[in-house]
């Protein structure tokens, strides 16, 4: 039994946490043994217990990462299955925003990452998707999510005021010559309740109609 106020003990499970953690907050470059033995308050030769490598450590923060995505449901209709997991992905991806450029570059895919892409396959081939348009139909979904989440976390500013000041520093500068841009500021980016997120559903519906042509005999 642990002392009132001592750290919980060292495991993988904690290690992965915090180096997801230390990953959020400051991205991957800022992600080292060091550091993040630090983050933990051990020494960095205690995370060699608990992880391989570095890579292992990469391994298993991706692992999380897809077990936090709502799976579909196979034997369930594909396309409100298949909605729900991308939009679930895409918050998920919002929260881990190092996550895109490494979700499927792992070479060692953990558990969590073959019931993921187990289920989405089952989801698409139990519903009449050929092998082809399965594989046609994850590369178009994962791309378009993968995407829109990074350019996402690339934005230059958070929340209505810091767009409302970036706007109107286009504008000013801009706008004059370029009255296209302009107009699209002023009627669509300044329009109340404006939000970049809201982009995400709109495009995965069409995606998704595009797909279910595509798939029909």
């Amino acid at each position: 039994m642990s002392e009132p106020g001592a750290r919980p003990r060292l495991s993988r499970e904690r290690v992965l946490e915090a180096a997801s953690d230390l990953a959020d907050r400051a991205g991957l470059d800022a992600l080292t043994m060091r550091k993040l033995a630090a983050e933990l308050g051990v020494e960095p030769m205690s995370l060699y217990h608990h992880v391989a490598s570095k890579d292992d450590i990469l391994d298993g923060m991706v692992d999380r990462v897809f077990g936090e995505i709502d799976l579909p449901t196979p034997g369930g209709a594909w396309k409100p299955e298949m909605r729900r997991r991308a939009v679930s992905a895409r918050h998920v991806l919002t929260r881990h925003p190092w996550a895109p450029a490494l979700m499927d570059s792992r070479r060692n895919p953990g558990p969590a990452t073959i019931r993921h892409h187990e289920a989405c396959i089952a989801t698409l081939r139990r519903d009449g998707f050929s092998i082809p348009m399965t594989a046609h139909a994850l590369s178009l979904i994962d791309s378009y999510v993968y995407g829109f989440s990074i350019s996402e976390a690339a934005l230059p500013m958070e929340g209505p005021e810091d767009l409302a000041e970036l706007s109107e520093a286009i504008l000013a500068t801009h706008g004059a010559d370029h009255p296209h841009v302009a107009e699209f500021i002023i009627e669509h980016a300044l329009a109340p309740g404006y939000d970049y997120g809201d982009e995400f559903e709109w495009g995965l519906d069409r995606l998704l109609d595009a797909l279910e042509i595509a798939a029909t005999p």
